[in-house]
């Protein structure tokens, strides 16, 4: 049995958590570009075979990484909630804001190259937590509807991811409240078939 098909082994999760903070604490330091797997298994003291029977590359490690972080803040951001409507749409939006902001923590040097690397994943994430709460609901879209319910979820993500990563990269001038506060009248226009 290969390391990567026994994640629950307790050395496994050990070793995995050793290379992400690794991984973690070389961000802090260079560009991503210059980090090599040997400098992570290096800090993690760890030879590039035991990397290798963990991750794939050091983009499967950043990956894990930012979804990690994506998918915590987005679970303590909708927790409680039940069904999709403004407050669940704000809370999303301010989890994005977030997620944007803690990219400078997770890569200090360059982190506005790191968002790009994994956007797709990210607004599929969002569209998938959108489409999560329309299902809990059991609001189906009906086939001769002219705009499918799927389509009005993807819409809304790529919408709060890019306005998100634009107000971060111009520096979050306001705060992520009030951002959303005021772009909040523009996401709900468009999530008009998303609410009902």
């Amino acid at each position: 049995m290969t390391t990567k098909n026994n994640q629950a082994d307790p050395r496994v999760i050990r070793t995995r958590r050793l290379l992400q903070d690794a991984f973690d604490s070389l961000i802090q330091e260079k560009d991503f570009e210059s980090i090599t797997v040997r400098d992570i298994a290096e800090r993690a003291t760890v030879n590039r075979a035991t990397f290798y029977a963990h991750f794939v590359d050091k983009f499967e490690i950043l990956e894990v990484r930012l979804m990690e972080s994506f998918m915590t803040i987005m679970d303590r951001r909708i927790s409680g909630h039940e069904v999709l409507n403004e407050e669940t749409i704000q809370s999303i939006f301010l989890g994005v804001c977030e997620f944007h902001k803690s990219l400078s923590t997770i890569c200090k040097r360059r982190n506005t190259s790191l968002a790009p690397v994994f956007e797709i994943q990210i607004k599929q994430k969002i569209q998938t937590i959108l489409l999560s709460f329309i299902e809990k609901d059991k609001m189906l879209s009906t086939p001769n509807a002219p705009f499918s319910i799927t389509t009005a979820a993807v819409m809304l993500s790529w919408a709060m991811y890019g306005a998100a990563y634009v107000w971060n990269n111009e520096g979050s001038l306001t705060s992520a409240e009030l951002f959303v506060q005021q772009a909040m009248p523009l996401v709900l226009n468009g999530a008009r078939e998303l609410l009902g």
